[in-house]
C-alpha cells in the first residue's frame, strides 16, 4: 500500500466516532493510555495516584496506543485527556482534510513527558532515509505510533516507499534481518528490549545469526526538515553494542493532551483539569521517586514545540490572554474617539 493510500485510510480511522458533546462531560476524568504492558499505561496509574491525593477522580482507559487515544478524545466517550506521541499534531496538521484539521485545532498540551527516539533499522547498502524511495519498509501496526511516525516522516520528507506493510515490530526486525524487507521503523525510549535483545545474536550459541546482523544497521536521521517537528537525539554503543559509531536520530516526545474544555460552557471539566496539573506539578517528587523510572527525564516546563498549552492546565495563560483581549478592548476604544476627533466636520 503506498503513502497516500495508507495516510487516507489511517485518517479514516481517526474520524469514525462524533465529538464529545458538553453534556456528555462528567466530572471524572477518563484518561486514555495504551496496553497494560506499556509505559503509558504505567504513567497512568502513576498520575490516578497522585490525583487521589488531590481528590480527582481519574478513571484510567487502556487503549492500543496514540492513534487511538486521539480519537477516543474527540468522541462521545468519556475521555477528556489522554498520553500520545508529540508529532500526532503534526501529523493531522499536515492533512489537507478538514475533520483531521478540526481533530487538531481540538488538542491541547496538558504536560511533555519523557522523549522516545525513533530507530530506523535498514540494510547496510540503505545509507540514508532518503533511500527508502522505492523500496520495501516495515511501518508497525494499524494504529499505532510507529504507523503514526512512520508516515509522518515519509510525507515530511516526500519520499514514498514501494511498500509499507503493517506487521509487529518483532516481525518487522525480523524481516529486515532476513533480507524480506528493506527497513523497519520503531519508536521506543532507548535501550529498547526488542534492539536489545539483538544483542544475543551474537552469542556462540547463535552464531548461525550473526551474519544477519552484521549486514544491518540504524539510518541517521538528521535532517533539518525533521528537526522542525522533532527532537534531535542520538543512537549509541552503550545503547546497543553491535552500533558501530553513534548515530543521529530524532525523537517524539510523550505528551499529555486533552479536548480543549477552555470553551463551550465546560467550567466543571475545565476546572478538575486544573486541579489536576497543580497534583502532578506538586507531586512530581513523588513521581519521580515512586512511579515510572521515565518520570526522571520528565521537566513539565520543556518546550512543547507545535503544542499548544492547555489553558485549563495552565491558568496564567488564561489570565495573559484576559489581560490581552481587555488591553484590545481599550485600545479599539481610544482608536474610535481619536478618529472623531480627526475625523471631524465642523
Amino acid at each position: 500500500m503506498n503513502r497516500k493510500a495508507l495516510r487516507a485510510l489511517f485518517l479514516c480511522s481517526l474520524l469514525v466516532l462524533a465529538p464529545m458533546s458538553a453534556a456528555q462531560a462528567n466530572e471524572v476524568l477518563g484518561i486514555v493510555t495504551g496496553p497494560k504492558t506499556g509505559t503509558y499505561y504505567t504513567f497512568g496509574k502513576d498520575i490516578s495516584q497522585v490525583a487521589g491525593k488531590a481528590k480527582v477522580d481519574v478513571d484510567i482507559k487502556v487503549s492500543e496506543g496514540s492513534i487511538d487515544n486521539i480519537k477516543r478524545i474527540n468522541s462521545t466517550e468519556n475521555a477528556a485527556l489522554g498520553i500520545v506521541q508529540s508529532d500526532v499534531l503534526g501529523f493531522l496538521s499536515r492533512s489537507k482534510s478538514p475533520d483531521s484539521m478540526r481533530m487538531a485545532s481540538n488538542l491541547r498540551m496538558i504536560f511533555p513527558f519523557y522523549n522516545e527516539e525513533v530507530h530506523v533499522l535498514a540494510r547496510k547498502e540503505i545509507q540514508s532515509f532518503s533511500d527508502l524511495q522505492g523500496k520495501k519498509v516495515a511501518v508497525g501496526e494499524e494504529g499505532s505510533g510507529n504507523m503514526l511516525t512512520s508516515i509522518n516522516l515519509f510525507s515530511m520528507m516526500n519520499i514514498t516507499p514501494s511498500q509499507m506493510e503493517k506487521m509487529s515490530p518483532a516481525q518487522g526486525v525480523v524481516s529486515v534481518l532476513k533480507g524480506e524487507m528493506d527497513a523497519a521503523i520503531f519508536v521506543g525510549g532507548k535501550p529498547v528490549r526488542l534492539f536489545k535483545n539483538l544483542e544475543d545474536l551474537t552469542l556462540p550459541e547463535n552464531q548461525k545469526y550473526s551474519l544477519m546482523l552484521q549486514q544491518v544497521h540504524f539510518l541517521p536521521l538528521d535532517d533539518p526538515k525533521m528537526l522542525e517537528e522533532y527532537k534531535p537525539a542520538e543512537i549509541t554503543k552503550s545503547d546497543y553494542n553491535f552500533v558501530q559509531s553513534n548515530v543521529p536520530t530524532v525523537a517524539v516526545q510523550a505528551v499529555m493532551i486533552s479536548y480543549d474544555f477552555s470553551q463551550n460552557n465546560n467550567k466543571k471539566r475545565c476546572e478538575k483539569l486544573g486541579q489536576l496539573a497543580k497534583a502532578i506539578r506538586t507531586e512530581m517528587p513523588t513521581l519521580v521517586t515512586r512511579g515510572h523510572a521515565k518520570w526522571k527525564e520528565v521537566n513539565l516546563d520543556a518546550d512543547t514545540g507545535v503544542w499548544t498549552k492547555d489553558a485549563c492546565a495552565w491558568p496564567e495563560l488564561a489570565a495573559a490572554s484576559a489581560g490581552e483581549n481587555k488591553q484590545s478592548e481599550k485600545t479599539a476604544a481610544s482608536s474610535k474617539d481619536l478618529l472623531k476627533i480627526v475625523d471631524k466636520k465642523n
